[in-house]
């Protein structure tokens, strides 16, 4: 037992001197950083003091909230995982919005103790306060915030009735995090739940709810019926309405991307867009950005990362082009169907080239992707006002490039990495940290290239950008070793007071990768998102592309070239070079060239007028010493320029 604040003790297994005073953030003796990790406890009926230090391990902060003070070690956990807690493992891939079981705790005498299950990934801030439910959080809310956590709890809907734990949706356990819904635990009493239930907890928000919303929710409860699949019916509706009130905020970003090979490797495996280069040419910026990193040598490795980089930039430029056609907006479903397609048509591309080059097994080229596309649709928030960005953002992963958003307070993990490690938590085979006790815990389950297309599983989520934050892309040669979990706080609030530019933060983390990690390739892009009245980004798509096979020769070392055009085929139609030359060596002429013109034909214009006018003067009839009291006004020539046009 213990009255007063813990000792905090380092990760680090190795660390000479691992007991460290509460509250500093590194290990005084190794200067790792410090975890605290803040768990829930389901305790039946368990009465615990605040202040007790249990198993001299778990400092009880509260009553259910419990800190590790030995992160480093692993928990209590029994061989045969209990049947009860296989929900959440089954539900790894929403990890965005669920808890994870993180061990358990026998309380009591030691022959029949009680079992309290200890949950990680929970709703509580970095002090292991508890962020409020969601019902607290709901009248003062504003209106898009309101939609978008309804929209949130129609996605989880299906997953966690698969689970039979679809209750937790609708009691104190669902919290607010800012956007994002988060629940607290699981309601794995296997309770039947339907969309009846739905619509009685819709029904009771929708008086508090913002009187812009009040009605059209109305409406939406009205069509929930248990009769047939009424989900798929209200998705629709309430996919409009949260599309029109995030249009009534304007929207302006910028967006940065660089790659490294880092202090070891010889060769770049990976590829990023939107690199320097790209800004300059504005070619899908700043709707676009993507990560790959190569696997398979180098050789195929950069070939397949580049050509992934490469392919998608075309694809999507399709996409974007019928989405701006379509008269209604483009439903969340069909987006996710057609970059579904994309990412099979790309896969199956670097797949031929396997095939075609005898490449088997572990020689066979890919790579991984992270991608993110600001869906630039267009909404008329209301009748009389113009149509404006509709802020949908789908964030693409195939292997484990990583994407994160970052605000001025949280680091939240968008992604879930395609390895070992997360296979066996999905298939409820053992826990995470067991998990990552498996020497092959990292290695890939998937990467673009390395089997069939149909065998691709593609994770795609949507989010809604309706606060300012900072979206990361990053590869593995970042993320490693949690670097990002680590020093996101070093260099996120420095962009957003302005201190740092977008570019500098990113040279900042390259070199962070470099310095604590080192062992690999290394890209980064970020993406500011503010909502401001800066600037309104509307849908405008270029049409300008680069020279898309030169691109990829100036990168590409020969062994590569000689994989990729082995055939001499054309991935994509290039542009020549020669044709866009002399436009580009002039187009700095034609500002001065407008203004030459004008300037003669103003002069031209004035000496035929003048001329005019001292013929009309001759023969005009009167008093010729007052010419002023009779004017004559000369009609323009069509040579010249009126004067107001």
């Amino acid at each position: 037992m213990i009255n007063s604040t813990p000792i905090i003790y380092c990760p680090n297994t190795n660390c000479s001197d691992p007991s460290n005073s509460w509250g500093q953030q590194k290990c005084e003796a190794c200067q790792t950083h410090l975890i605290y990790r803040y768990l829930w406890a389901v305790a039946p009926e368990v009465e615990i003091s605040v202040g007790d230090l249990l198993g001299d391990r778990y400092y009880v902060v509260d009553s259910q909230v419990w800190l590790d003070t030995k992160p480093g070690k692993p928990p209590f956990m029994y061989e045969e995982l209990p049947d009860y807690i296989m929900p959440y493992l089954h539900l790894y891939p929403q990890r965005l919005h669920t808890p994870e079981v993180y061990g358990f705790y026998q309380y009591g005498e030691e022959t029949y103790p009680t079992d309290i299950l200890l949950l990680d990934n929970v709703p509580l801030d970095s002090q292991g306060k508890l962020f409020p439910c969601l019902v607290e959080a709901w009248p003062t809310a504003t209106p898009l915030r309101q939609v978008y956590w309804l929209w949130q709890m129609m996605q989880l809907w299906k997953p966690l009735s698969e689970e039979r734990v679809a209750f937790s949706l609708l009691t104190n356990n669902l919290r607010v995090e800012d956007w994002r819904l988060r629940l607290l635990e699981l309601d794995v009493e296997n309770r039947k739940t339907k969309l009846r239930d739905f619509k009685i907890f819709w029904s009771n928000l929708i008086p508090t709810a913002h009187p812009d919303i009040q009605q059209p929710l109305t409406e939406i409860c009205q069509m929930i019926s248990d009769i047939g699949d009424s989900r798929e019916a209200i998705a629709g509706k309430l996919n409009q309405l949260l599309l029109e009130q995030a249009a009534k905020l304007p929207l302006n970003y910028q967006i940065m991307g660089a790659t490294d090979t880092g202090p070891v490797r010889l060769h770049n495996e990976d590829y990023c867009y939107p690199t320097q280069q790209d800004l300059d040419s504005n070619q899908l910026v700043p709707y676009l950005a993507m990560i790959c990193d190569g696997v398979g040598g180098h050789d195929g490795g950069e070939v397949a990362s580049q050509l992934t980089v490469q392919s998608i930039k075309k694809l999507v430029q399709n996409l974007l082009r019928e989405v701006e056609q379509q008269q209604e907006l483009t439903s969340p479903d069909l987006v996710n169907k057609q970059l579904e397609e994309i990412i099979r048509v790309v896969n199956n591309m670097i797949a031929t080239k396997n095939d075609e080059q005898g490449r088997e097994s572990r020689q066979r080229m890919g790579t991984t992707l992270v991608m993110a596309l600001q869906l630039p649709q267009q909404v008329k928030p209301s009748p009389e006002s113009n149509p404006n960005n509709a802020h949908e953002l789908y964030i693409v992963n195939v292997g484990d490039s990583r994407a994160y958003w970052l605000s001025r307070n949280t680091c939240q993990l968008l992604t879930v990495d395609d390895n070992v490690a997360t296979r066996e938590v999905r298939l409820g085979h053992c826990l995470h940290w067991q998990a990552l006790e498996r020497r092959d815990s990292g290695a890939l389950t998937q990467a673009l290239g390395t089997k069939n297309g149909e065998f691709i599983r593609p994770t795609i989520q949507r989010f809604l950008i309706e606060e300012e934050g900072l979206l990361l892309l990053c590869s593995d040669g970042l993320s490693d070793n949690n670097w990002v979990e680590n020093s996101w706080a070093e260099y996120t609030p420095k962009i957003f007071r302005g201190e740092i530019s977008l570019k500098q933060g990113v040279e900042s983390l390259i070199e962070l990768a470099n310095q604590k990690n080192g062992h690999d390739n290394t890209s980064v892009v970020l993406v500011h998102y503010r909502i401001s009245l800066e600037k309104l980004i509307l849908f405008n798509i270029p049409t300008v592309t680069t020279p898309v096979r030169e691109a990829v020769i100036t990168e590409l070392s020969e062994a590569s070239k000689e994989l990729l055009y082995s055939n001499d085929e054309e991935v994509l139609e290039p542009e020549s070079k020669a044709e866009l030359k002399p436009v580009q060596d002039f187009l700095w002429l034609k500002p001065w060239m407008f203004m030459i013109s004008l300037l003669l034909i103003l002069l031209v214009g004035a000496i035929i007028s003048v001329w005019r006018n001292w013929e009309n003067f001759r023969s005009t009839p009167g008093n010729p010493s007052e010419p002023w009291q009779s004017p004559m006004i000369p009609e323009p020539s069509r040579n010249q320029v009126p004067p107001n046009s």
